[in-house]
């Protein structure tokens, strides 16, 4: 890997990262954020937010042959900003029908192309719904742990 591979890594690692907290956010907590940066740069669409279907594979244990699992629905949205960062398309996928969501993730992810916006939209919507899907992994996680049952065997005695 030469020296511009590995300086890309890390933007490419940190967009997915982004991108990965808008798509999972409620879509109304990402609305309640989303109105709370104030006044965002225009926007273009570039592809307006559709909603389609995506097949969705696995593999047997997560290490086994792929299988083609059922298809689920996605809205995608594709933006430009009216801003001095011109050329900056932010990208959005969603699981569900959310044009709403789709489009505002979309936005968000150009934000946070610009440095001029950047900290502000880490500070103010991906931080806070990072957390927030964060505590609902775990409150999840915790319900799971309720219906843990420990199974043992016991050794039978010679007859």
């Amino acid at each position: 890997m030469d020296h511009s591979q590995a300086g890309q890594q890390a933007p490419d690692a940190r967009r997915a990262a982004w991108m990965r907290v808008l798509s999972l956010a409620d879509p109304a907590a990402l609305e309640g954020a989303f109105s709370g940066l104030g006044s965002v740069p225009q926007h273009q669409m570039l592809r307006p937010a559709q909603t389609g279907m995506a097949m969705v594979r696995a593999r047997s244990g997560g290490t086994g042959a792929r299988f083609n699992l059922g298809e689920m629905t996605v809205t995608r949205c594709a933006v430009t900003l009216d801003a001095a960062g011109a050329g900056v398309v932010g990208v959005a996928y969603v699981q569900g029908r959310s044009l709403r969501h789709a489009e505002q993730a979309a936005v968000a992810d150009a934000l946070l192309q610009l440095p001029e916006w950047h900290d502000t939209v880490q500070a103010q919507l991906i931080q806070p719904l990072a957390r927030q899907h964060a505590d609902k992994v775990d409150a999840q996680a915790r319900v799971a742990a309720q219906t843990k049952v420990e199974f043992f065997t016991m050794v039978r005695g010679e007859d």
